[in-house]
């Protein structure tokens, strides 16, 4: 069987989300951080992750690497390509979303896309072209208060429309409920009015079958991660993917328990707040940060202590903060160099603690995941089982150990995923 899927994501926690569910889907499934130019294809895999940094980078960087990465997978021989981004569509009103498509298409030579970034497990939907996250426009969610991309329009439509000088159209839900056939004819008329980005409204895992059922044969496909775990099915139906049953098995699980959170929705928070109430933690405040190099010392005696006392009790630190702590130092610091110095941070703190015995590590947030797996220099992860919708366990090798690894969107997840996740770690490594 050759690759069935190479994606690209826009960050790690979504190359992990996705990548999670291509692989409950039953697809044996690699993610490879950064672009993997002149690595060879991991052998017995049907699909491949590719995780980069480009939500938040300027559009021509995100371009570049984007390109990279589907000149790459394009070599492996995927037969179709997904451009995976955050079910949230969270993008400045000049991308990348929508450019990196726009290339992504081009290149591939295709003349239209879908997008479907709805992920109805974990409360996000699609109506009339707007967006929902459980029963509230994007814009009235929280995502208005993202640090680094706040949405305040649910109209994806218009956002899009922002980010393109191609037409967009929209694929309504009375039309998926007709099936896939009319989804087929709808997406053929609108190619006919030459648009080029069709947004598909989306409300429940059966609207995700028809839409993959329409769209298989597109060379590219763009959405959040439901998508993918509707796809798989299709590719068995063509004969592409065969059946296994052991996509998720992980190597047993060993060392000392992690949690690094730098994200701050309103989920992250609320699971650092209920951690802390069963478990130690410490906290890192990006003014101090910007004195020096004091707090993440501080911080590393604070896990070692802990260690020393309760070495089988996960610690958490954590620079997660309300929204009105967010901005106030951003006002001091910049928006850029206040996430900086606690990337830079979490990242220290990570490698530091992973090369002294830390082998089980849950990190949260999308920028502080990729910080992370940059200072620990992984260049692929296998994708295990997951501890909620969209947050695989996965594993790799660090030095001549074995680092289990998760990473977490920072709205992912209930309430006590820092605290449980070590247990179905356990459960799912013995």
């Amino acid at each position: 069987m050759t690759l069935v899927l190479g994606a690209i994501a826009d960050d790690f926690t979504g190359a992990t989300d996705l990548a999670n569910n291509l692989v409950r889907s039953g697809m044996r499934t690699v993610q490879m951080l950064g672009v993997p130019t002149g690595k060879p294809l991991p052998e017995g895999v049907d699909a491949v992750v590719v995780a980069l940094k480009s939500r938040t980078c300027p559009v021509e960087e995100a371009l570049a690497d984007s390109l990279a990465a589907l000149d790459w997978l394009t070599e492996q021989g995927a037969r179709q390509v997904f451009f995976k981004y955050c079910s949230t569509f969270d993008s400045t009103a000049e991308g990348n979303i929508g450019p990196v498509a726009d290339a992504l298409l081009e290149r591939l030579g295709g003349d239209q896309t879908v997008m479907v970034p709805a992920f109805p497990t974990t409360g996000r939907t699609v109506y009339q072209g707007h967006l929902f996250v459980g029963d509230r426009l994007l814009n009235d969610s929280g995502m208005q208060d993202h640090p680094l991309n706040p949405m305040t329009d649910a109209d994806l439509v218009r956002v899009l429309g922002a980010q393109t000088s191609h037409a967009v159209g929209l694929l309504s839900h009375s039309v998926i409920r007709l099936g896939a056939e009319a989804c087929a004819s709808h997406l053929e008329r609108l190619g006919g009015d030459k648009v080029r980005h069709v947004i598909c409204d989306t409300l429940d895992d059966a609207d995700l079958e028809v839409l993959a059922a329409a769209c298989v044969e597109l060379p590219l496909v763009t959405g959040g991660s439901g998508l993918g775990q509707a796809l798989p099915a299709e590719y068995r139906r063509k004969g592409w993917l065969e059946a296994v049953d052991d996509a998720a098995r992980l190597a047993s699980a060993q060392g000392q328990a992690l949690v690094l959170s730098g994200s701050c929705s309103r989920a992250t928070l609320a699971q650092v707040e209920h951690f802390l109430e069963r478990h130690p933690g410490v906290a890192l405040d990006p003014l101090a940060l910007a004195e020096g190099d004091a707090p993440i010392a501080e911080a590393l005696d604070f896990v070692r202590r802990h260690y020393r006392d309760s070495p089988d009790e996960p610690v958490l630190v954590y620079a997660s903060a309300a929204p009105e702590r967010v901005k106030a130092a951003q006002q001091r610091l910049g928006v850029a160099k206040a996430g900086e110095l606690v990337e830079r941070a979490l990242a220290t703190l990570a490698a530091t603690l992973v090369d002294e015995g830390v082998g089980r590590l849950l990190v949260a947030g999308g920028e502080t995941s990729g910080a992370v797996v940059s200072a620990l220099s992984l260049d692929q992860l296998h994708i295990g089982g997951q501890i909620d919708a969209g947050v695989p366990w996965t594993q790799a090798r660090v030095g001549g150990s074995t680092l289990s690894l998760a990473l977490k969107s920072g709205n992912f997840g209930g309430v006590d995923i820092f605290s449980r996740g070590f247990q179905v770690l356990k459960e799912m490594s013995q």
